[in-house]
């Protein structure tokens, strides 16, 4: 049977004008004619017709003796049948595959969406968790009083004047991290690509010491345009040290290059508050990442470099997604490469400056949280980025909580715990599931 098959799909091609895999055209000598067509009514016992009772009436069959006939006549039902079927038939089936196509992309866009908006119910719980829990036990109606109608009573100072700002700022800062680490790696396409790993935090924090050290300033609002100038800086000297060399800037040699920075500048930071008194009770809760004692007054200085890095970010997913196809075929779709390239570094500094001024340096966020987002949604920056903020500030927020009631007679700060809860995180993560591609 099978090689009766091959024997139909060679005669198929000898009708056609191709050739035959075995050079035999079955004897047919080419023509043309306007209105004809071949028309199969059986070859080798296999029944090509739908009336398997239509004698070969062509000459044909005379040059192919022990063959059934191949006839050359009028376009007919038998022909229509072979022909006309599948040609009418083409059009359904692509609009039917393309509906079918449309309506599964539709189910997995409405999951997403269903998703995300789920991640965000778990923010506000969160949120409300940060706002409602601390080493003080507090009822939950003086928490609601205190919302609405603040009085100043004790209680009301602690929930608006201490609760809220770090809450505001947790939520803020986490978003912030979460987006600097997904663009960091959908930018170098490295997924070790994290905002203190890249040296871009130790930038941030040698410049806050050196504001505080040789300036005297103390105040967020003063020394966050150090922050800003350190961040960027490092990140230049990272990208110039990795791409030096033949190879150019691989992701190895990039977190090569931004591992031994941070080094440098952590021991640069780490000698001058040693030394130094006055820096050191300035930034030591500082400079393991900290919400605690933030005021609504840091958060209003840093918060216009925080929401225009977030809306630049969240804005550049479909142009990562077709740098992600590379470079040639992205400049081939009219992409702006080097355009992306430089509102991605401008949102990474500007996210990470911001963050950092305000909270110190905190580390995993950014490098965990993209590889979760991108394990839910795939490598579709469009969904990456918002899932990775709003992930990174349910982390963030709930990290801060758990540090205010793990400790009896104290607090842990927030960098210390997201370290403690992002490291086993990640590594579960890597040995469980296969990584998304970036």
């Amino acid at each position: 049977m099978e090689a009766s098959v091959r024997r139909v799909r060679r005669a198929r091609q000898a009708a056609s004008g191709r050739p035959v895999r075995n050079g035999s055209h079955l004897g047919c000598p080419a023509f043309s004619g306007k209105g004809h067509r071949l028309a199969f009514t059986k070859f080798d016992g296999v029944d090509l017709s739908e009336d398997s009772g239509v004698p070969a009436t062509s000459a044909c069959a005379r040059d192919a003796p022990g063959r059934d006939a191949v006839s050359l006549e009028q376009p007919s039902t038998v022909v229509s049948g072979i022909d006309g079927a599948d040609d009418a038939e083409d059009p359904a089936v692509a609009e039917s595959m393309l509906d079918r196509r449309t309506r599964a992309h539709a189910r997995v866009h409405a999951l997403r969406g269903a998703g995300l908006l789920a991640a965000l119910g778990v923010l506000v719980l969160c949120i409300l968790l940060s706002i409602a829990v601390g080493a003080k036990s507090i009822p939950l109606p003086t928490v609601w009083d205190a919302l609405w109608n603040f009085d100043g009573s004790y209680d009301h100072s602690v929930i608006f004047e201490l609760r809220l700002p770090r809450t505001v700022l947790g939520v803020f800062v986490g978003a912030a991290l979460g987006l600097a680490g997904a663009l960091m790696q959908a930018l170098t396409r490295n997924p070790l690509a994290e905002p203190g790993i890249f040296g871009v935090n130790s930038g941030a924090a040698a410049a806050v010491v050196v504001a505080i050290f040789v300036f005297g300033l103390t105040s967020p609002g003063a020394y966050v345009w150090f922050a800003f100038a350190g961040a960027g800086i490092a990140a230049v000297v990272v990208y110039a040290l990795g791409s030096r060399g033949r190879s150019g800037a691989t992701p190895v040699r990039l977190a090569l290059a931004g591992a031994a920075l941070a080094a440098v500048l952590q021991g640069f930071v780490y000698s001058v508050i040693v030394f130094n008194e006055f820096v050191f009770d300035q930034i030591r809760f500082w400079q393991v990442g900290s919400l605690a004692g933030r005021d609504l007054d840091v958060f209003l200085k840093v918060w216009p470099f925080l929401a225009v890095g977030i809306v630049i970010a969240l804005l550049l997913g479909p142009a990562l997604n077709t740098i992600a196809l590379g470079e040639d075929l992205a400049a081939a779709l009219g992409a702006r490469i080097n355009h992306t390239r430089v509102l991605t570094a401008l949102a990474i500094v500007l996210l990470c400056g911001s963050a950092t001024a305000a909270a110190g340096p905190i580390w995993f966020v950014g490098l965990t949280i993209p590889h979760v987002a991108r394990a839910i949604v795939g490598p579709d920056q469009r969904w990456v980025l918002p899932y990775s903020a709003v992930l990174a500030a349910v982390l963030l927020t709930g990290a801060d909580t758990l540090g205010r009631i793990v400790v009896a007679n104290g607090e842990l700060e927030v960098g210390i715990v997201t370290a403690l809860v992002g490291a086993p995180l990640f590594i579960a993560l890597v040995r469980r599931t296969r990584m998304a591609q970036l």
